[in-house]
């Protein structure tokens, strides 16, 4: 297989364990789409492997991951067909549609079901998420069976305080956080850390960040142990309690939701963005604070 560009691949125990990082620590590991096809490659990579029986997802540098591509140099060269680095999934899965079909159909494959397959993933996969970790960064870990921090993670959507929309595309929110949690975070765009996030059940265990990427191992290696059928049918057994709950349905319907809060800002500024902006009370999501 030829080489990443966005991500690494590497594995351990003699090919029990495989760890997958987000590699763009320059933009703090923010989701382009060359990222997020290379990062369901390597999930598919090793799902196929049946070697490996735990996946790590873990991200270089000081930040797991700051959420979506919103203006990077890659971002600019994938998108446009004039470009070397044009990157061929702007001419599929609804790439030659318009308006609201094509944002749809993109957010639908690259943004959430993408995080459905992995939240599906035939093996148990561990996120290692440090420092401030916004919006779709959340996508990513939740998306895992178990989350690892850093004492130094923080978790935050400002999404509904920064650009007027509903969430992420796979809300998993409510879920995570309980619902007036959830409300308060979207609505008021706050931080919570490490601490409250384990509290509050979404995280499992919390290390020094000089340490993560030792324990996270260490974990993982724990997981390992046991028998891949016991591990497969926890996870299915949790997993399809959640969605007898309606968790499936929930998500469906919210990304539903997600684009008619697209259309309604893209109907306002007729089509030159589809989010709010600071004359409809949007902090300006370029702001540090």
């Amino acid at each position: 297989m030829s080489a990443y560009r966005y991500i690494t691949y590497e594995t351990f125990d003699e090919g029990t364990i495989a760890r997958i990082t987000l590699n763009r620590p320059r933009y703090r590991n923010a989701q382009n789409r060359g990222l997020l096809v290379e990062l369901d490659e390597s999930f598919v990579r090793a799902e196929r492997d049946d070697t490996v029986r735990v996946v790590i997802l873990a991200g270089e540098g000081r930040t797991f991951s700051s959420g979506h591509d919103m203006g990077t140099p890659d971002r600019a060269a994938e998108r446009d067909p004039e470009s070397p680095d044009h990157h061929p999934t702007f001419t599929v899965n609804g790439g030659t549609r318009r308006s609201v079909e094509k944002r749809m159909l993109g957010e639908y494959h690259y943004y959430y079901q993408n995080a459905v397959r992995w939240r599906n993933l035939r093996k148990i996969v561990v996120a290692q998420a440090q420092g401030p970790i916004f919006a779709a960064g959340l996508t990513l870990i939740w998306a895992c069976d178990l989350i690892v921090a850093a004492d130094d993670a923080t978790f935050t959507d400002p999404v509904g305080v920064r650009l007027g929309m509903c969430g992420m595309e796979y809300f998993g929110h409510p879920w995570e956080f309980g619902p007036r949690r959830a409300k308060e975070m979207l609505l008021l765009g706050d931080s919570i850390d490490a601490e409250e996030a384990r509290q509050l059940g979404m995280v499992n265990k919390i290390y020094p960040v000089a340490e993560l990427a030792e324990r996270t191992l260490e974990y993982a290696r724990r997981i390992a142990a046991r028998p891949t059928m016991t591990a497969l049918m926890i996870k299915e057994s949790v997993n399809q309690t959640q969605d007898i709950q309606g968790h499936h349905n929930a998500l469906q319907s919210a990304f539903s939701l997600h684009q008619l809060n697209h259309a309604h800002w893209a109907e306002i500024y007729g089509g030159r963005v589809a989010h709010a902006e600071a004359d409809e009370g949007a902090v300006d999501w370029k702001r540090s604070t």
